[in-house]
């Protein structure tokens, strides 16, 4: 560029100072040889090392500016913003290697403590074992599952599994989902997965002994979207329609269940569907609880038919399949499809947003929770390549291949893990349906291949949409099939492509895009790929050689797959990472060679079909190279041709839900349990005296304080807690005795009793206010059943306490506020880790409280009992040796329940936040909710499952009361998990002004707030004043009570 000499010495002078930009001694080598320009170093590395396509353009924009003046003033602004850009990078990067390294000695640490209480010395298996064999979880030789490899034995293994009756829940919330016509690639939403879950919704209805298979998702009602959108019920037709292989009931088969919740007018975003996460968990917990019961009818059962496992698939739908795993105790399967942490980094890398940035954008910690929680619960991780697992999901805190390795060796050996869990990792790629796929003949060389391409067949119209841009529509076409998006790499492509002489020469390029209607209605990142390559088609003079369609249908693309086979063409995925690559199977179906990226699932793909080429996808020569290799050698592209028909059913839906099943059958087996015979449709009378009490066992509150008011008094030092270890369980067990209650058979059936009392409410009210005052509580509690008994039918009203506090305690508030334990239906203490109910036979027996006992073996999975109590009690003694206070800022409470440790805090601000007590336990395998309450001043840690808004739907479930009509009372802030009580389907009362102070609890969050509490939700109103009138009025605009 004349005159703008002066730009080479600005880039020189960047390049010679901040060395970070690119390697110092790649730089100095090229300046030897001669052969560097700063100027086109700046272009085509800078910019394109920061994917910063719109400074991409600006920059071509400047350059083309004919005044001279003008265009030096723009190019040395675009100068100094690169410069600005690649400190910014340089300084971002520094920063994640902080957080690299201060992970990875977290990790080795929890090691450590993991394996010195894990005190038996290793074993051969657990020293033996390797990453990769262990992580794949049973994917070597021995003890895989013997692949179905002909009619006959799939005959045979569907004879043993006829007799089973299973029903499965899928879940996949995000995107627009239907049986039929799919609109993959309408948005990046609707796109693989979408496929991927229908296609196993509908395979797995057709496979032996599943009897009824639910894929839930949401209702979309927008104008926007297609009506088929919203329709409730959906049926997927089944794979087998003229030969089933198992007799469905009336309810049986596969369906796409669409559940209504957040705007009903809208179609949102995954990003922004994370406050409306409990709306969906209450709703399908509906559907779930009234088909369990039917499908049990159905098959002759008096007890439900309950989902053997809930499967979620993406984070989202794995935080919704863990909340509905907690409330129905059934087994949680979970399919990451892709990862937050891994998109975390790959966006930092790029160094255009900071962390901050990024997570505003993307919701992107909210999302990492989600996945950390779905570690939690799910007893198995579906992934479809090793590299998910050896590269993905050991950046979380929740999975340590390492530690996972030593867990699973000592439950080979019948050996205690002493309270740690890690979930199982199985890879098992996602199938696919042959059932339309006529397979090529045997002759490579003829024009035609199959019987589908006879000479009376007319040819699909999709093929004159593509042949219509080639000047010769008989070379090979090489297709590919991917959005428009950065990390899909087909700008590499079309580059490799225009720049290969030979390769054009011999074949042409399809580009199959997605579907578009104008380029500016297109968001600003495809569009931008979009114009790039459409740009690079001019720069190469492609006209004729490059095809890139506006629309295509689903039906289309095996069409498109056909068409590329009859020209002897090949398949391409180049992106930069490929979770997996599911068109490569679909195209070695049709006949088509491969050529793919080398980061991935591909590999895995690669390594059974034997089909192709694997590169670098970084390199535009590999890619030309091998392109052209397979075009142009006939006998390897035969070969590979052959072995990829050959190997290919490895890949099918049966193979891969015979696996599936085979998993999830032998997950331990959970279920809604009770210990009465309920029936919830037998006829009873109502008022039967003393039914009510089946199932329950009343506890008499033999504690060891005082019923005066007293609160809990410490234990001890955490010292001398260590030393008495073994006593803790014993001493907890003291603190209340269980007296068995004896029911008379004869008696009713509780389902129409009047216990617990709140199953007689037309309304009940939750106060959840999280006040740190005993005083407040009482007062708030005072005024909200004052308010509610204005009401002529005062009676229908009921209320439940929620708070942290252990039952103790709330029996001492109880006292001091002069309200008798039956003024309230039910109690739920320890946030959420234990309920109690008034017991009506108080007078008789002198106990004032009976505890629900079920509940106990409702939320014991995966608790880490002492275990996690001796890590926990470390952990506090380490934070007190880092204080000067002689007597620590913690110490432990007893909270009189074997489900909550509890600890008193002295000053909140010497205590590290809950988020990273949280990732503590996760690093150390222990599963469990650490909830910071009373402004930080108690920590209560309860098992994974528990929580005030779990222990609602643990009502919803055993008692069935209706969610709708519920009521929680909140404060401007509460506990951490205040966010638990503010979504879902029950009606929501803000008191303004109350527990403000306790906001201080959520300034270290991961996410904020206001990602995940709903806006504008017309089921919560805000209580200006907290008086009885400001009460009234409140549940006057929810419908609780009648207005003046």
């Amino acid at each position: 560029m004349a005159g703008n000499d002066w730009i080479n010495s600005y880039l020189e002078a960047i390049l010679a100072v901040d060395t970070g930009i690119n390697d110092k001694k790649s730089s100095l080598l090229l300046r030897e040889r001669g052969r560097f320009s700063p100027a086109h170093y700046f272009v085509e590395e800078v910019i394109t090392g920061f994917d910063e396509t719109d400074l991409h353009r600006s920059w071509v924009r400047a350059s083309s500016i004919r005044n001279s003046e003008e265009r030096n003033t723009r190019l040395e602004n675009m100068c100094w913003r690169i410069w600005n850009l690649a400190r910014r990078k340089k300084q971002i990067e520094g920063e994640e290697a902080q957080r690299r390294t201060k992970r990875h000695i977290e990790r080795e640490k929890a090691r450590r403590e993991a394996t010195a209480d894990m005190s038996e010395d290793l074993s051969e298996g657990e020293k033996g074992d390797t990453v990769g064999d262990l992580s794949a979880h049973g994917d070597s030789g021995k003890g895989r599952m013997t692949r179905v490899s002909s009619v006959d034995m799939m005959a045979n293994w569907a004879n043993q599994q006829s007799e089973k009756k299973l029903y499965i829940i899928l879940i996949s919330i995000h995107g627009l989902i239907r049986g039929e016509n799919m609109e993959l690639g309408r948005d990046s939403d609707t796109g693989g997965q979408v496929k991927y879950v229908v296609e196993l919704a509908r395979a797995l209805g057709s496979m032996p002994g599943v009897y009824r298979v639910d894929l839930l998702t949401r209702q979309v009602l927008a104008p926007d979207v297609d009506w088929t959108y919203s329709e409730p019920t959906e049926m997927l037709n089944p794979l087998h329609s003229e030969n089933q292989m198992n007799a469905t009931g009336e309810s049986g088969g596969a369906y796409i269940i669409r559940i209504p919740f957040g705007p009903k007018d809208k179609y949102l975003s995954k990003e922004l569907l994370w406050p409306y996460i409990p709306e969906f968990v209450d709703g399908a917990l509906g559907h779930i609880l009234q088909m369990s019961k039917v499908l049990g009818k159905q098959i002759g059962s008096e007890q439900p038919l309950w989902p053997i496992a809930i499967h979620g698939h993406y984070a989202d739908a794995g935080n919704s399949a863990a909340l509905l795993s907690g409330a129905l105790n059934v087994p949680m399967i979970f399919t990451g499809h892709s990862l937050g942490r891994d998109k975390l980094e790959q966006l930092l890398k790029q160094g255009r947003q900071t962390r901050e940035e990024i997570n505003s954008t993307y919701k992107i910690m909210r999302r990492i929770e989600a996945e950390e929680i779905s570690l939690d619960v799910s007893e198995v991780i579906i992934t479809s390549t090793r590299q998910e697992i050896e590269e993905q999901w050991r950046l979380y805190d929740g999975f340590d291949p390492v530690l996972e390795r030593k867990l699973r060796a000592r439950i080979k050996r019948n050996v205690s893990c002493y309270g740690r869990f890690m979930p199982r990792m199985v890879v098992i790629p996602p199938g696919m349906e042959f059932r339309n796929v006529i397979p090529p003949d045997g002759d490579p060389d003829g024009e035609l291949e199959g019987k589908e391409d006879s000479s009376d067949t007319a040819d699909p119209p999709i093929w004159s949409e593509i042949m219509r841009f080639f000047t010769n529509p008989r070379k090979p076409m090489i297709l590919a099939l991917a959005r428009p998006d950065p990390k899909k790499n087909l700008i590499t492509l079309v580059k490799a492509f225009g720049e290969c002489r030979p390769l054009r020469d011999l074949a042409n390029l399809t580009l199959i895009m997605g579907n578009r209607d104008a380029i500016d209605d297109m968001s600003a990142t495809n569009s931008s790929v979009l114009l790039s390559i459409l740009k690079l088609i001019d720069t190469y003079d492609l006209y004729g050689h490059v095809a890139y369609p506006k629309h295509h249908n689903q039906s289309d693309v095996p069409e498109i797959y056909r068409l590329a086979a009859k020209t002897k063409g090949v398949f391409i995925n180049p992106a930069f990472i490929e979770p997996f690559g599911l068109t490569l199977i679909e195209a070695a179906a049709r006949g088509l060679p491969i050529v793919a990226t080398k980061n991935g699932g591909p590999v895995d793909i690669h390594r059974v079909l034997d089909n192709g080429v694997l590169v670098d996808p970084h390199d535009q020569k590999s890619i030309a190279d091998a392109l052209l290799k397979l075009v142009s050698d006939k006998q390897l592209w035969a070969k590979c041709r052959e072995h990829g028909l050959k190997n290919i059913h490895l890949f099918s839906w049966p193979e891969h839900c015979k696996t599936y099943l085979a998993r999830v059958t032998s997950c331990k087996q959970r279920q809604p349990k009770w210990q009465g015979n309920d029936n919830a449709d037998a006829d009873s009378e109502p008022d039967s005296p003393g039914d009510s009490l089946r199932d329950i066992k009343d506890l008499s509150l033999s504690l060891k304080i005082s019923l005066d008011g007293e609160k809990n008094e410490q234990i001890g030092t955490l010292a001398n807690a260590l030393k008495s270890q073994g006593k803790s369980s014993v001493d907890a067990k003291k603190q209340v005795k269980s007296v068995p209650l004896k029911l008379d058979e004869s008696t009713g059936k509780p389902e129409n009793s009047k216990f617990p009392a709140f199953r007689r409410r037309k309304f009940i009210c939750i106060i959840a206010v999280d006040c740190d005052i005993s005083a407040d509580i009482l007062s708030i509690a005072k005024m909200i059943t004052e308010a509610a008994s204005k009401d002529k039918d005062a009676q229908s009203i009921g209320f439940i306490l929620s708070t942290a506090c252990s039952i103790s305690e709330i029996n001492s508030l109880l006292d001091k506020g002069r309200f008798k334990a039956s003024n309230f239906d039910a109690f739920i203490c320890n946030s959420g880790s234990e309920i109690y109910y008034p017991s009506p036979e108080e007078k008789s027996s002198g106990s004032p409280y009976m505890v629900d006992s079920d509940y106990y073996s409702h939320i014991d999975y995966r608790w880490g009992g002492e275990s996690l109590r001796n890590t926990l009690v470390r952990w506090a003694t380490s934070v007190n040796d880092k204080t000067k206070d002689k007597k620590g800022v913690i110490t432990e409470l007893d909270s009189g329940s074997l489900h909550c440790y509890a600890f008193k805090v002295k000053d909140p601000a010497m205590v590290p936040p809950y988020k990273e007590l949280r990732k503590l336990m996760r690093i150390q395998a222990l599963r469990c909710h650490a909830i910071y309450c009373q402004k930080g001043d108690r920590i209560n840690v309860i098992p994974v499952l528990a929580s005030r808004s779990q222990a609602l739907r643990y009502l919803h479930v055993r008692w069935g009361i209706d969610l709708s009509n519920v009521v929680v009372f909140v404060g401007e802030s509460g506990d951490s998990d205040y966010e638990g009580l503010l979504g879902g389907l029950h009606k929501t009362v803000v008191l303004k002004g109350q527990c403000r102070d306790a906001s201080k609890i959520h300034t270290n969050r991961n996410y904020p707030l206001e990602h995940v509490v709903p806006m504008d939700n017309p089921k919560s109103v805000e209580c200006e004043k907290c008086n009885k009138d400001g009460i009234s009025a409140s549940l006057a605009k929810l419908g609780v009570l009648k207005g003046k």
